[in-house]
């Protein structure tokens, strides 16, 4: 062979290597691209109940199975309306599970990591209008879960207590009754507790107590408005017709926001409330204004005075007293069973004790 046609071969050859191998470069770098990837929901619309929930299947849609690391789901519009509750893997992809919350609206869902292409898909949560209680309270709005419960009465009573060891300025404005109190200390547990909202309550450092998981104020269907102040079972018309407002008197809050558990002050839990008739209507008499009910709000054992003793506390405030603007008082509950005036004793043979209410919300949907 000619040294001329033995060349020709040898480039030949060598371009043949060359093509082969840029082949495989290409092949290689496309088997590791991330490829699109397929987002399945089931059901695709929720009550917006804080419990009800969804499944999420993530698929790649080349058809290679998928790992727990390969992929993250995230609620990226209606945070509000649901959130993202585990994530795992399963046989046919990577599945995520997302609860409902109680705000109704369209949910958006992305699907992200290295073993995908960015995806997304939504779904939808409707008002959920149930009141199985029958008490003016929707089920949105109670707090299902022991721990969500728990952390109520811990936040509640943290807020109405701190309040007595406020002076000044700092007592915010708002609170000039017993009502106020209560209605401030609800309201404010309801909330998400972050470093702003501690700056603006004036408090040096947030209690170790979790947060409310089934929903914060004022992200509910019923917006700002938390009390009932119109008799009735709820129904979705209640959103808009005037039946629940951001203030409510202290009957109003005994009649329409909570429910009697016991005449035993005893039995009490913390964040229960004393109510009491105006002087001169004890329960055998009518016409009681609305603004002279009287609350008192039980807190149990202090979570600020950690002095020994495990005594029992009581705080409300005195409303407007001899045309001053009154005070927040905190009382142990063997002091206020020996009051000096009796119609401050919380004992059964007083007749303007009316007992010890409980939230609505406290009371379990389910």
């Amino acid at each position: 062979m000619s040294s001329f046609l033995k060349k020709s071969v040898w480039l030949r050859a060598a371009a043949t290597c060359l093509v082969a191998g840029a082949a495989g470069v290409l092949w290689v770098g496309a088997a590791r691209r991330p490829a699109p990837s397929l987002l399945v929901v089931s059901p695709p619309a929720l009550a917006a109940d804080g419990i009800s929930t969804a499944r999420i299947v993530v698929r790649n849609a080349s058809g290679r199975a998928l790992s727990r690391d390969e992929v993250s789901v995230r609620v990226v519009s209606g945070a509000n309306s649901a959130h993202v509750l585990s994530v795992r893997e399963q046989a046919d992809g990577v599945s995520a599970l997302v609860q409902a919350g109680i705000m109704p609206g369209t949910v958006e869902l992305e699907a992200t990591g290295p073993g995908i292409l960015p995806s997304r898909t939504q779904f939808t949560t409707r008002l959920a209008p149930a009141d199985r209680a029958g008490d003016g309270t929707p089920d949105f709005l109670r707090l299902d879960s022991p721990a969500d419960r728990d952390a109520f009465r811990r936040w509640f009573t943290f807020l109405a207590e701190s309040q007595a060891f406020v002076t000044g300025k700092s007592l915010p404005r708002e609170i000039t009754d017993c009502a106020a109190l209560a209605r401030f200390a609800y309201r404010e547990a309801l909330r998400r507790h972050d470093a702003a909202w501690a700056a603006a309550q004036h408090l040096p450092a947030l209690p170790d107590v979790p947060a409310i998981e089934k929903y914060s104020y004022p992200f509910t269907p019923l917006g700002a408005a938390l009390f009932r102040v119109r008799p009735g079972g709820f129904s979705a018309g209640d959103l808009k017709n005037g039946a629940f407002a951001e203030f409510a008197d202290a009957k109003t809050l005994s009649s329409l926001n909570a429910h009697l558990v016991t005449r035993t002050p005893a039995r009490a839990l913390p964040g229960d409330l004393l109510f009491y008739l105006p002087e001169g209507h004890g329960r055998t008499a009518e016409g009681a204004g609305d603004d002279s009910y009287h609350t008192m709000i039980f807190i149990g054992s202090s979570r600020i005075d950690l002095a020994p003793g495990g005594e029992a506390w009581i705080v409300y405030h005195t409303g407007p007293v001899r045309g001053g603007p009154g005070e927040i008082r905190r009382v142990t509950l063997e002091d206020l069973l020996r009051h000096p005036e009796p119609r401050w004793r919380p004992v059964e043979s007083n007749p303007y004790f009316l007992g010890v209410y409980r939230w609505n919300i406290l009371r379990g949907a389910n």
